[in-house]
């Protein structure tokens, strides 16, 4: 792949788990080469105008094709723009019925009862992606598991199970879960290799020995519907040991999602009963909402859609910041986008209304920046927020690997079938490092982890080997340590220097003096120094596990047992693979996740978890607890996959003949070029998908 030199340097030791031959081509031309539409989380491309989505349920397909119509394309000068007619596959609104849903077990606690109601409601759609026969059957299951739990012998032997069958599109599976849950909230559902199947829901009949039947039931329903800022109530319960015990129940099994707190009921006059209230555990950045009930002044958010053009984000982010006079950690978004590229992405940013972004419209224009889409909503967004991107790019001046002699177009096509069909290593892209020559993002970070403050300062100013006016003032600093002077020199597009110089003139070049330097970024820049480091280490450790054990799983290798997750899950769906499973081969590669650092994961056990641990001595980090009280970091980590796949993969070949024009791929001549579509889930890379199947960089 030649992108450029940094990339074939610096990832020239990561493996590969395909054994086709690959080709050679130019990626990233230009910018109309490469261009990246995020995914929300309700499978919608951002690009689309948010007024012309139209739901309806009833008209769900069984395998929809891709998220959006792709449009007619000119390989010599491609420039992508949204299409006003694009289609949507409707099942993806599905999560907003959640209401209807909450509905069908208010009065209801038996499983006839509770499935009576609901099948008014959901028989339609479950039998449209089951078909007639595997619902019932699924009901049946259903009434079993409930009858044998009323019975006097409401143990199981082994837990039982009821497959749904394979069910090949993401979105149709992420529908599935959420509508047996909602209707049957006393079962589980758990993905494997595509296939859904059903099982009790132990907890639920946990929490039936302290609450009723009918508060169980709703309880599921409403942690299964994830409902922002919604709250649910126990009924009152005057025994202070009792709600204890409830309290005590729903902290240890959904601590990390929701949180607790009794309340007197108003109601009531005698005995003083209390009411337990639930509600889903505040963001972060929610500051100053930790009491029920108290008033606060309203913070106004304005959502969007960001088109930038051969713009680094954080640069886009302080322009706008900038125009519309707040700062860069106003601004909220689900994930980092590429530079040299045409990216689209929802972001939210917070006190400013929808009339004064507007106001800026054709002003950043210059700046190669549109936005729309514009409306107010209720919340910021936060990193992971999204289901992923959908990638259009074209790789130009196609060629064979050196000393093949094979078919062009059939190499190709065998490369992007090899990867469809197995996967790619789902290493961290370049972008997560930067650009840099001498110092990357992870070194940063590293310094920021140790505490070495003024370093990491240093780290980031270190210039490159060029005499531009940027790396002119950056050498001055580091020769001088003159804050004020290097200011002068700074340029006044570099935003983020030049607010770091500020706060160093101020308060020095002392430990404290950093730390304060290092608060003029946004948080989600701070911690982005300390993600780049993990995911270095990550990229390392994917590499010796594959190194090690190959594509095979073995005792000891950590795998996800619900398939139908992102990169950031609780422990609690993290299994350590035993010799007996090893034997009976019951777990492929691609279940086989890796932690990325933090204070909340654990290690393999067996030669990766011995490494992990040297990588953390052989950096001075064997004490790390991954926080920064310092800089107000903390860095739970998470696990990631080490196999994905891409999704919804189409191209097409194209040669310009004599006249320069471009002719499609029904010719015998060697192609010059490929236009590749494909969707990959959140925190996945185009750039390394490709780099597994063009085998070259």
């Amino acid at each position: 792949m030649e992108e450029d030199t940094d990339y074939r340097i610096r990832f020239s030791s990561l493996c590969f788990i395909n054994d086709h031959v690959g080709f050679q081509g130019t990626v990233k031309t230009s910018p109309n080469d490469f261009v990246v539409i995020e995914i929300d989380e309700q499978g919608q491309l951002v690009n689309r105008a948010i007024d012309e989505t139209v739901y309806k349920v009833s008209e769900i397909q069984p395998e929809p094709n891709n998220f959006a119509k792709k449009q007619k394309l000119n390989l010599q000068n491609v420039i992508f723009q949204p299409e006003s007619n694009q289609e949507v596959n409707p099942l993806t609104e599905f999560f907003e019925g959640d209401q209807n849903h909450r509905s069908c077990s208010e009065k209801q606690d038996t499983v006839n009862g509770a499935t009576a109601k609901c099948e008014e409601e959901n028989i339609d759609l479950l039998s449209s992606l089951l078909g007639e026969k595997t619902s019932e059957l699924l009901n049946q299951f259903a009434c079993d598991v409930k009858g044998k739990w009323n019975s006097k012998t409401d143990t199981f032997e082994s837990s039982p199970e009821f497959s749904l069958g394979r069910i090949l599109d993401r979105n149709q599976r992420a529908i599935l879960h959420s509508a047996v849950r909602q209707t049957f909230p006393f079962l589980i559902t758990v993905g494997k290799n595509s296939e859904i199947v059903v099982r009790p829901n132990l907890e639920y009949k946990e929490l039936c020995h302290l609450v009723s039947e009918e508060e169980a039931l709703d309880f599921f329903k409403y942690l299964d519907a994830k409902k922002e800022n919604s709250r649910f109530t126990f009924k009152p319960d005057r025994s202070k040991d009792h709600r204890k015990a409830v309290h005590h129940f729903l902290n240890k099994k959904f601590g990390n999602l929701v949180e607790t707190k009794s309340f007197p009921e108003q109601n009531y006059s005698v005995g003083n009963p209390n009411v337990i209230t639930v509600r889903f555990r505040e963001k972060a950045h929610k500051h100053g909402k930790r009491h029920f009930g108290c008033q606060e002044k309203q913070i106004v958010y304005t959502a969007f859609t960001l088109r930038k053009e051969n713009l680094e984000m954080f640069e886009a982010i302080s322009f706008l910041a900038i125009k519309l006079g707040v700062i860069p950690s106003d601004f909220s978004y689900a994930g980092l986008k590429d530079k040299k590229a045409i990216t689209y992405q929802a972001m939210v940013v917070r006190k400013v209304t929808p009339e004064r972004l507007k106001d800026i419209e054709k002003e950043i224009e210059k700046k190669r920046m549109n936005v729309f889409n514009i409306r107010s909503v209720s919340d910021s967004l936060r990193l992971g927020q999204l289901r992923g991107n959908h990638f259009d790019i074209v790789i130009r001046n196609l060629k064979n690997q050196i000393h093949d002699s094979a078919n062009l177009r059939e190499r190709i096509v065998e490369a992007i079938e090899s990867v469809k069909n197995k996967g790619f290593v789902n290493y961290y892209g370049p972008q997560r490092f930067g650009k840099g020559r001498k110092v990357q993002t992870d070194q940063i970070g590293l310094a920021l982890l140790k505490s070495e403050m003024v370093n990491a300062i240093k780290l980031f100013l270190t210039p490159e080997d060029t005499d531009d006016p940027v790396n002119k003032a950056k050498r001055y600093f580091l020769q001088t340590e003159d804050a004020k002077g290097t200011l002068s020199l700074m340029p006044e597009f570099k935003v983020r220097e030049r607010a770091l110089l500020e706060s160093l003139h101020r308060f020095g070049l002392t430990e404290e003096g950093c730390i304060q330097g290092w608060f003029s970024f946004p948080h989600s820049m701070r911690i982005f120094y300390i993600h780049a480091y993990s995911s270095k280490v990550w990229n390392e450790a994917a590499s010796y596990r594959l190194a090690t054990y190959g594509c095979r799983v073995v005792e000891g290798d950590l795998v996800c047992v619900d398939e139908d997750v992102g990169e950031h899950f609780p422990g609690s769906k993290v299994h350590v693979v035993t010799k007996e499973e090893e034997s009976a081969n019951k777990y492929t590669i691609h279940q086989v996740v890796l932690p990325v650092l933090g204070y909340n994961i654990q290690y393999p056990k067996n030669k990766v978890g011995q490494w992990y641990r040297d990588i953390l001595s052989r950096d001075g980090l064997q004490a790390c607890r991954f926080k920064i009280p310092t800089l107000k970091l903390n860095v739970p980590g998470c696990y990631r996959q080490i196999v994905k796949h891409p999704q919804h993969i189409s191209y097409q070949l194209a040669h310009h003949n004599a006249e320069g024009d471009v002719d499609g791929s029904h010719t015998s001549e060697a192609p010059s070029s490929l236009l590749i579509s494909f969707d990959l889930d959140a925190s996945c890379y185009a750039t390394v998908c490709l780099r597994e199947m063009m085998k070259h960089f």
